[in-house]
């Protein structure tokens, strides 16, 4: 039975039980308190105000949108956590990223290393990074207009769980996401960069996107105490939606 509990509004809960509870993460939200951005809004402390104590489980970046989990007792909890960090859960991401591959389906496989620079970013190493891989697959092309170079719809598997993982590959295959400050150019998604004779007002023109394009739609696991087969889904939210029907129309 679902606990009937209110969630806020940003964070919507998706799934709740005895064992588990999800929600769909609004990007701009971290999963848990971040040292390097203590004031930005953290789930895990809103949820706790309507659900009480939960457990981290896994995480996604901070303006990454989509499905977060969090287990509601310590039983749940360690079976849970073995699953996300053995590769036991199906994780399904779509990406927007700038440039047009020319592979249909390609798997990265690159080893990476956390927090490997001054930026506290993720790299790839060769000699000091941990295995990892990445399953792609492009589900639409955007053809290119002036100086944008195109764009794509890509479906991201990831096997393993590294910081940044899929944002990292995607860019060292030479297509990052869309307006990632960290792997990208950072700069926004403009209608008035892709679209064709536009008439808008430059100084008041809002972005399409304005944080890295990139969406948690899935994970499918099994549940903790039944062990049946639990898929979680999360749709596409406003701005990447709005992105992809604009690249469609140029």
């Amino acid at each position: 039975m679902l606990d009937a509990m209110s969630s806020p509004r940003d964070n919507p809960v998706i799934h709740s039980d005895e064992d588990l509870v999800a929600v769909d993460k609004s990007a701009g939200y971290l999963s848990i308190p971040d040292r390097y951005d203590p004031d930005a809004p953290v789930v895990a402390n809103e949820l706790r105000k309507d659900w009480g104590r939960l457990f981290v489980v896994h995480r996604i970046d901070k303006d990454t949108s989509g499905v977060l989990v969090f287990a509601r007792n310590a039983e749940a909890h360690k079976a849970l956590g073995d699953a996300f960090s053995t590769g036991a859960v199906t994780k399904v991401y779509q990406a927007l990223v700038r440039g047009l591959p020319d592979w249909d389906e390609t798997r990265c496989e690159l080893p990476l290393k956390v927090d490997g620079d001054r930026l506290h970013r993720t790299v790839v190493d060769a000699h000091r990074g941990k295995n990892s891989a990445t399953a792609f697959k492009v589900l639409e092309r955007f053809a290119s207009a002036g100086a944008f170079p195109g764009a794509a719809l890509v479906e991201a598997r990831p096997e393993t769980g590294r910081t940044h993982q899929i944002r990292v590959h995607l860019a060292s295959l030479g297509f990052p996401c869309l307006c990632d400050p960290l792997y990208g150019d950072g700069k926004p998604l403009l209608l008035s960069a892709i679209k064709r004779r536009w008439k808008g007002d430059p100084l008041e023109e809002r972005p399409l996107v304005a944080r890295a394009a990139l969406h948690a739609l899935s994970a499918e696991f099994a549940h903790p105490r039944s062990l049946a087969r639990l898929l979680l889904e999360a749709p596409l939210p406003k701005d990447l939606r709005a992105a992809i029907s604009q690249l469609g129309k140029k």
